[in-house]
């Protein structure tokens, strides 16, 4: 039974990385593999020989031993407490995107485009590089280049030149997502998860972020695509609000603001998210002169309603698509892990592969791996690659292999544009060609990569 689920995972995934050849949205795939995967537990339990205890991250002693309904409610039991830690994820992401909806809704980042007052297409890399690092470490990185790419677009009339941009864009916006614990779907994982912290992430990933970004666009500025000027029409746009700049800068701080109160408080990073959206809606509703109710509202009047109410309008506009392919995919690589299957993966990879520097933790999982798992988030989705490693391995808070793995899987999948949510976006705002940017952008994200995993290596040896 166990090869037959196995098999059904792997036939799922292939067709979530095909998604583009075989024109199915992800989310189905991950959503069917998942209900089958724990359907086939259901049905097989007694058949099993082991069961891993995610509590404590161990296989559970005298599993064979049980009968049929004490193995059911520790299923029963296992599900919950999966359904439950993937549902901290969802509802966090949830809040954060309804955030950056009612940011948009007041058409906050039109301020950013006051930044840009050159005509200089190195000097407008370096601009956008430095937005892209910064943005997405707060607004995550999916979104970051989405904003960008859209500025980008009323910037630069020329798509030749502007896909350059856009290339140069995805790398910084996914090396800016890994220093933060809000800046991409993985970082944020480990955060929950209780991996990684606030503090020893920043110290440790800062500065290899910010080689993986810096140095392509300095390699990038000596290019011929990127000599000269622009040909930027004069004349401001004017944003669409009045209280575009202030809704700007309170969302962001709101987002910010989270990580703090998780630090102050020990709470759950949704809770502080829950609290952030609460009052940025409440300045949304002010702000919009909107006399109502979140709670009260009759059933002919809902779609007024969702016109005329920011909060309405920006729970409309988030991509729930995305967040059923994560409950999939994580609700489904949680099958395999309680099966113990994850588990013994991770014992075949400390024993079988080779060790490259120094090791990440003593006796534990080699530099090398943890690089092949970025290399390897530029082919398949990053998600599932992460959300199997906090399966795999049980090393402690803030050890280095999850930091190096929070950095390895943001950055990695900029070398091939389907590698990165950035990515697939752009690719569609820009129709970029995936052969185009294979030969023109994936050497300078390989560059980055490798010159942020060594200065990664180097911060590890400091803060040691």
């Amino acid at each position: 039974m166990e090869a037959v689920i196995i098999l059904v995972f792997v036939m799922g995934y292939l067709a979530i990385t095909l998604e583009h050849s075989i024109k199915i949205d992800k989310l189905i795939p991950a959503l069917v593999m998942m209900a089958i995967c724990w359907a086939l537990i259901a049905l097989g339990l007694d058949t099993f020989p082991q069961w891993f205890d995610s509590g404590k991250h161990a296989l559970l002693e005298n599993f064979g031993l049980l009968g049929h309904e004490e193995k059911t409610h520790l299923m029963e039991e296992t599900l919950l407490h999966h359904l439950g830690k993937t549902s901290e994820i969802l509802v966090f992401l949830l809040g954060a995107m309804t955030i950056v909806e009612i940011i948009d809704y007041f058409d906050g980042f039109s301020t950013i485009k006051s930044f840009i007052k050159t005509k200089k297409k190195t000097k407008i890399l370096w601009i956008f590089s430095i937005l892209a690092f910064i943005l997405s470490a707060i607004i995550d990185n999916l979104t970051a280049t989405i904003v960008l790419i859209s500025i980008l677009q009323k910037i630069v009339k020329d798509r030749n030149t502007r896909i350059w941009f856009a290339g140069l864009i995805i790398i910084a916006a996914n090396a800016g997502g890994a220093w933060s614990p809000i800046g991409d779907v993985t970082t944020t994982m480990l955060w929950i998860g209780n991996k990684v912290t606030t503090g020893n992430l920043i110290a440790y990933l800062l500065i290899p972020s910010f080689f993986c970004m810096a140095v392509p666009s300095l390699i990038a500025s000596f290019l011929p695509a990127f000599k000269g000027e622009l040909d930027i029409e004069e004349g401001v746009e004017k944003p669409k609000s009045k209280f575009s700049g202030t809704m700007l800068y309170l969302g962001l701080g709101a987002i910010v603001f989270v990580p703090i109160f998780k630090t102050i408080t020990h709470l759950p990073p949704y809770v502080g998210m829950m609290l952030s959206l609460g009052i940025v809606a409440t300045f949304a509703e002010i702000y919009s002169s909107s006399k109502f109710s979140l709670t009260e509202y009759h059933a002919e009047e809902s779609e007024a309603h969702a016109h005329h109410s920011p909060v309405h309008y920006s729970l409309s506009k988030i991509e729930l698509p995305s967040i059923l392919f994560f409950l999939g995919i994580l609700m489904a690589v949680a099958a395999l892990e309680s099966l113990g299957i994850l588990f013994g993966a991770a014992d075949w990879l400390r024993e079988s592969t080779p060790r490259l520097g120094t090791e990440i933790h003593e006796g534990g999982v080699s530099d090398l791996v943890v690089m092949f798992l970025g290399v390897g988030s530029a082919v398949i989705d990053n998600v599932p690659l992460v959300a199997a490693s906090l399966g795999m391995f049980s090393e402690p808070l803030d050890d280095q292999l999850w930091h190096f793995i929070a950095f390895s899987a943001g950055t990695g999948g900029s070398m091939l544009i389907i590698g990165s949510a950035a990515g697939v976006v752009a690719m569609g705002m820009e129709k970029i060609d995936f052969f185009w940017y294979l030969r023109k952008i994936s050497w300078l994200a390989l560059i980055g990569f490798v010159v942020g995993s060594a200065a990664f290596m180097v911060m590890r040896g400091i803060l040691g």
